[in-house]
């Protein structure tokens, strides 16, 4: 079932729909095996949720609650699996309440090299010189984009980069070990956790997506079936960007499909491409610059049996795939065409089942958008911590910090016609209504969606019909409701 904007307040917190209406919901039943640390977690939370950009000290309503946020990322008992055990438990019955939800995994950088002293813990990015952390979460999103939470993520620091390798050694060396100790099978452990996801949440149809990095066979030949506790049988559906050229039964996959009929013909908009920030010898053709402009595709689908490569410590079975080719059909000179294959399990029986599979991979960008908000907007790489422990527990605070960013910007723009009250507080709301429209607040809460446009407002959103705020300048705005709500507090009554 969809969100249906027509229902009321009560209907909404207290019916089949379930939204945090605070940061502190998304870690109330966390337990650290301490009171003390349970509760200091819903203050860091709270503090850090109103004020996204601030550093902790400036975050933090004094020193002694400063103090208390760094002990508190310091302490042997707090983990990040801990801090977003109750958060993942929310995003599944935010998941139960959808008949279709994408799965979204990805991976992202953390790049702590500091001038002065390096972060003990962090280990080498593509170089000696720049050092952090990966962060791979799985992130659910309804089809269209709204964010509902994270399920699952992996984090790791890199022990040595094998440069003293030769090419010839390193490429031996990747062949002869098996995938479970590569960096690659974090997809696989993805798509177990997405399994688990589906298993936990059986009426909905989940679907794992990926994007070209997860083009690996063992992607494709991982158990994807689970039986519920009644007895149900189930599946969680693969959906991966294609990169590798693998061959099928009668021949490349990308020629088979270009084989196939056109099923519709489309066009969408190019967003356009800078230079990588890092310079390489051989960018890849993704990394190319390119301008903005309005592609025309074709889209095809068929389905096709892969022919497992050799693996040295295991015989891989031959697997079925659904394909869908989308390809641009005369790009403009000097442009690389557009071309989409997208390997799935998902039905490609009519033009509508194939629209969705498009759709679906289209709504993959919306993790980069959390990935934004939480570099930008969080400023997780800003923090200054001597490990990287203290990190990475940080990071899971703050991960929960940038999802309901990313999620007000969608309700807001799904939902206009909710009370505001839903999200904001009396205080909060009133208090921006007082400043933006110079005048008293409504004794009736307004809408959701003129609410939000007056924090991004604050933020510096630039008022349109034909636009909706986004995450940059709503990250602003809610910091600056919390100094207002503040002071509404403090001084309405002060004659």
């Amino acid at each position: 079932m969809g969100w249906n904007p027509h229902w009321d307040i009560h209907t909404f917190l207290h019916g089949r729909f379930v939204v945090s209406v605070s940061l502190e919901a998304e870690v109330e039943n966390v337990s650290l095996g301490d009171k003390r640390l349970n509760r200091r977690l819903q203050k860091i939370v709270k503090e850090l949720g109103d004020t996204p950009t601030l550093s902790i000290p400036a975050a933090t309503t004094s020193r002694a609650e400063m103090e208390g946020a760094y002990r508190f990322f310091d302490n042997d008992k707090v983990a990040p699996d801990k801090v977003l055990k109750h958060h993942y438990e929310l995003t599944e019955e935010r998941i139960s309440q959808k008949d279709f939800v994408l799965l979204v995994q990805d991976t992202t950088e953390l790049v702590l090299t500091r001038p002065s002293e390096k972060v003990a813990g962090a280990g080498p990015m593509d170089s000696e010189a720049r050092r952090g952390a990966f962060f791979h979460p799985l992130a659910a999103f309804s089809i269209d984009g709204l964010p509902l939470g994270m399920v699952w993520h992996k984090i790791w620091a890199r022990e040595q980069l094998g440069s003293h390798l030769s090419k010839r050694e390193r490429s031996k060396k990747r062949s002869g070990s098996p995938i479970e100790e590569k960096e690659s099978f974090r997809w696989i452990e993805g798509i177990r956790a997405a399994r688990k996801t589906a298993k936990n949440c059986p009426r909905t149809t989940c679907v794992c997506v990926g994007d070209s990095e997860a083009d690996i066979y063992e992607t494709f030949a991982e158990s994807r079936d689970f039986t519920t506790s009644d007895g149900e049988q189930g599946e969680v559906h693969l959906l991966v960007r294609a990169r590798q050229a693998r061959t099928t039964e009668s021949g490349d996959w990308l020629e088979q499909a270009r084989k196939a009929e056109c099923i519709y013909e489309g066009s969408f908009n190019v967003s356009p491409r800078s230079e990588p920030r890092i310079a390489k010898n051989m960018p890849r053709k993704r990394q190319l610059p390119r301008a903005a402009r309005i592609a025309n595709v074709e889209v095809r689908a068929t389905s096709v049996k892969l022919c497992p490569p050799y693996r040295h410590d295991r015989k891989l079975q031959q697997v079925s795939v659904n394909l869908v080719l989308i390809e641009e059909t005369k790009p403009p000179k000097d442009c690389e065409p557009i071309s989409w294959l997208l390997a799935t399990s998902l039905p490609i029986g009519t033009p509508d089942e194939v629209k969705r599979i498009a759709t679906s991979y289209c709504v993959r960008w919306q993790i980069e958008i959390f990935f934004r908000t939480l570099k930008s907007g969080c400023r997780i790489e800003q923090r200054q911590f001597e490990k990287l422990n203290r990190i990475v527990n940080c990071l899971a605070v703050y991960s929960i910090v940038a999802w309901r960013v990313t999620h007000l910007c969608h309700l807001g723009r799904q939902c206009p016609d909710l009370n505001c009250e839903v999200v904001f507080e009396p205080c909060e709301w009133k208090a921006v209504y007082k400043i933006v429209k110079k005048k008293a607040p409504p004794s009736t809460p307004p809408r959701l969606n003129e609410i939000i446009r007056m924090v991004a407002g604050l933020g510096g959103y630039v008022n349109r019909k034909s636009t909706e705020p986004g995450p940059q300048t709503l990250w602003i705005g809610l910091q600056r409701v919390h100094d207002l709500s503040t002071a509404w507090n403090e001084f309405r009554t002060v004659p």
